[in-house]
């Protein structure tokens, strides 16, 4: 072998070495490639099944992925069991559920087409789109490639995700997500899973789901929505505060283009559909939703006060610096302590759990609230107290009250000073939000008092004209709205002080069904109920409750009383009326007119501690003082408890409590309550037709005439009107055979009242929201109520088994008030 052919043999061995060397270092590399490989795949699947088993962060159990609790608001319906009246919810969470079959398809196509459109096809992960995503977005930084997230991963991130902005927290959610979203796909069908999402999303300004979003929105149910409204909602889904159409109409605008886009990519609809449906605006039809929105807003707000109710607690004297306050108090815990044991809805959470033992959640669970309020009617008597409070009554009162240095108090220096006046203001302004505000930040009294008289422009409530459509024509009704004014706040004080206030319900005095109810002028502004929770003082309305006494003591309405001033000790009554003083008159005529003399001598023959436990049994709870005077209305009740009273009259002398609510059902449709009437026997029927007798006399020619002058209405009605000391408050408590109603008008604190009795009485304040409700009800053919309904006595029934009556109904009636019952 020569020297050339040795060499190129240690070359070739050399490079074969080198060759093998880095075969061998490939070889190795390759195996480490593979093992780290499948290393990480194992750490990943160990760690995923460690997910997946809940051993690495939250996974919610089996029981609770089959059955994932949802926080649905409580509906109020009415009557008629299909009209929503509002709802009960906390913060966002005002959803409704409504079913996969319910939804416009549009929806359903709009939201696979951007948001998953293999959704048909994986079981809860994408490894498509997670590929796609691992490339182009995280490798190549293209955020336009879209993200790896799929609908059942959205609903997991929903249903068990807390928001975080961590980015390390959110890395740890996604696995957990993904996981989860693997165990919805075998619990679940694809279209329950669509369904959960679209129930579930937050749309914003209180739409929550689907069906609210659709309502809040379009005005329009889920199933109703058109594919250019379905694009729009899905759009959101995205970053709904972003595109939040109310805000951003372009940007939301474009974002539904976008969707409508990839509607056309996965072939939902045509090429042209989209392009048409691109082309058109938004087209919103925004419905706000508030607590203090929807119909009869103090009921809703009364029926939330009584189901939330706990069990009320015995006063204690130690706590009272005054006896009169601990009887006050003592007498408000009976009415509680009654309501209790009595009315089924009071504290209706606490009385009855669920099956397992919890507490139904009122803002929570979804319960449905069946009422007993006609649409119709409580709309009738809305109308009827704003027609005449706000087109009549208020502006008279602004006028007398206008460049008086008192405002809205009154006049009478000798009821109350200017200094008492200046105190009351005074502790008003500190019950203000604004002075809180401004103390607790540390500002004098001067400053503050400054704040307070430096005028800016304001919204404040006020009766507005609106045009409405009505059987198909334009009419004008008087509203409560707001205006735009330049006040400071401390007028802006008084002029809401100015405002009057009102109470109304009516009911049916059979079943206790209540078909209308309004506790104030307005809702959004008012929020003190004056039919339940507001007491006020209720005049000659009680003198009803002494002569149903006196029927029961063998008097009869043609029992004989001398018309004269009586004294009883310091006591000595008064009447406003002259009308036949000095003689002899019956009671049918006494009560008719309203007369106190003969009032105070009726209860001081059968004693204020027999009147007390009569108007007990009437169902006037609450402390009553057994006093002579009591006669003449001077204890306090709510216009509600007050109506309750008077079914008594309609109903054969049966009083029925109210009911607010027929029925109650949770979210699945379950009845878990039903209303039954609860009835008390007042009085005798022997009695019960006497005191009726004088009651319906009241209407034909006392102190409720205008009924029948003034609004033509000739039904059979019983009434009696109301007036106490200083015009402070005016009634009317008006019935018929099958409808009970009760009217209060007055202000807000008994010191602000008309100065006279011009406006200031219950026949030219309460009664005329009467008749107009009244001819608002008779005039409506769909209700079951007819002016030729009569009550029924028995045949040739005569009240006054042979007396003489006095009474022939020709003088001129005045109505009497409280006024100087302590001259």
């Amino acid at each position: 072998m020569n020297t050339n052919e040795s060499n190129n043999n240690i070359e070739s061995a050399g490079i074969d070495v080198k060759a093998a060397k880095r075969i061998r270092r490939n070889r190795s590399i390759v195996k480490w490639l593979w093992a780290a490989f499948l290393g990480l795949g194992a750490f990943i699947f160990l760690f995923l099944l460690l997910v997946y088993n809940g051993v690495i962060g939250y996974m919610p159990p089996i029981e609770e992925l089959e059955d994932p609790h949802d926080k649905l608001a409580s509906l109020v319906f009415a009557s008629d069991g299909t009209t929503e009246m509002g709802r009960y919810y906390f913060g966002a969470g005002n959803r409704v559920y409504t079913d996969y079959d319910s939804v416009s398809p549009h929806v359903i196509n709009a939201l696979i087409a951007t948001e998953d459109v293999r959704f048909k096809d994986h079981s809860g992960i994408d490894f498509k789109a997670l590929g796609r995503t691992m490339v182009k977005t995280v490798m190549m930084g293209d955020k336009s490639a879209g993200g790896a997230s799929t609908i059942t991963q959205q609903l997991a991130k929903q249903l068990y995700s807390q928001p975080t902005g961590n980015i390390l927290k959110r890395a740890i959610q996604k696995p957990i997500e993904w996981m989860i979203a693997v165990k919805l796909e075998r619990f679940y069908t694809k279209d329950e899973i669509i369904n959960m999402y679209l129930n579930r999303f937050d749309f914003l300004n209180n739409a929550v789901g689907i069906k609210t979003a659709a309502n809040v929105y379009f005005g329009k149910e889920p199933g109703e929505l058109k594919a250019e409204e379905a694009a729009l909602l899905v759009g959101m889904l995205k970053n709904p505060s972003y595109y939040n159409p109310l805000r951003h109409e372009e940007r939301a605008r474009n974002r539904r283009n976008t969707v409508l886009d990839q509607m056309v990519k996965a072939e939902f609809i045509t090429v042209q559909e989209g392009d048409s449906l691109k082309a058109l605006p938004l087209r919103l039809d925004y419905h706000k939703v508030d607590h203090k929105e929807g119909g009869a807003p103090y009921l809703r707000e009364e029926i939330r006060r009584l189901m939330t109710a706990k069990k009320p607690e015995r006063p204690k004297r130690s706590d009272y610096k005054s006896m009169m306050a601990y009887r006050i108090a003592w007498g408000n815990y009976n009415t509680d302590s009654t309501q209790w044991e009595e009315n089924p809805l009071y504290g209706w959470i606490l009385k009855n759990p669920k099956p397992d033992g919890s507490y139904y959640n009122l803002y929570t669970d979804g319960l449905r609230i069946y009422t007993t309020i006609d649409t119709r009617m409580q709309a009738y008597a809305e109308d009827a107290i704003y027609q005449h409070l706000g087109g009549y009554l208020q502006p008279a009162f602004e006028s007398e009250k206008r460049g008086q240095r008192t405002g809205p108090y009154t006049t009478n220096s000798s009821e109350l000073s200017y200094d008492g006046v200046m105190k009351l203001i005074k502790n008003a302004i500190k019950q203000t939000e604004r002075y809180r505000i401004m103390k607790k930040a540390g500002h004098s009294e001067e400053e503050i008092e400054k704040i307070f008289h430096t005028p800016y422009e304001m919204d404040v409530f006020a009766y507005v004209k609106e045009n409405k459509t009505e059987n198909g024509r334009t009419v004008s009704k008087i509203v409560p709205g707001t205006k735009t004014v330049n006040m400071s706040p401390y007028d802006s004080l008084l002029y809401m002080k100015t405002v009057l206030r009102t109470g109304l319900m009516s009911m049916d005095p059979v079943n206790g069904h209540v078909k209308a109810y309004v506790g104030g002028p307005d809702f959004s502004h008012f929020q003190y109920d004056m039919v339940s929770r507001g007491k006020r003082q209720i005049g000659s309305t009680a003198k009803p409750f002494l002569y149903t006494l006196a029927m029961e003591q063998d008097f009869t309405p043609c029992s004989m009383f001398s018309n004269t001033q009586p004294v009883f000790g310091n006591w000595a009554p008064r009447n406003s009326s002259h009308a036949r003083v000095g003689e002899m008159v019956d009671l049918r005529w006494a009560l008719t007119n309203s007369n106190n003399w003969i009032s105070a001598r009726l209860v001081n023959e059968l004693t204020p501690v027999s009147l007390a436990n009569k108007m007990r049994m009437f169902g006037i709870t609450g402390y009553i003082d057994p006093t002579l005077p009591l006669c003449l209305g001077t204890v306090d009740v709510p216009v509600g408890h007050m109506v309750a009273a008077y079914t008594a009259f309609a109903n054969g002398g049966i009083r029925v409590d109210p009911v607010f609510v027929t029925r109650i059902e949770d979210n699945q449709g379950n009845l878990i309550y039903t209303a039954v009437p609860h009835r008390t026997e007042v009085t005798s029927e022997e009695a019960h037709y006497k005191i009726l007798s004088i009651l319906l006399n009241v209407v034909d020619s006392g102190t409720g005439a205008s009924l029948r002058s003034r609004y033509n209405i000739h039904a059979q009605m019983g009434g009696k009107t109301g007036t106490t000391n200083s015009n402070s408050d005016t009634w009317f408590m008006g019935f018929t055979p099958d409808l009970v109603t009760g009217v209060w008008v007055g202000g807000e604190e008994r010191y602000i009242h008309f100065n006279t009795m011009a406006f200031g009485q219950g026949a030219r304040a309460a009664l005329p929201i009467y008749g107009l409700y009244m001819q608002k009800v008779y005039s409506d053919s769909r209700l079951p109520y007819s002016q030729d309904t009569k009550f029924k006595f028995p045949d040739n029934y005569n009240p006054c088994e042979g007396e003489i009556a006095t009474y022939t109904g020709n003088e001129a009636v005045e109505e009497e008030t409280v006024e100087g019952i302590f001259e």
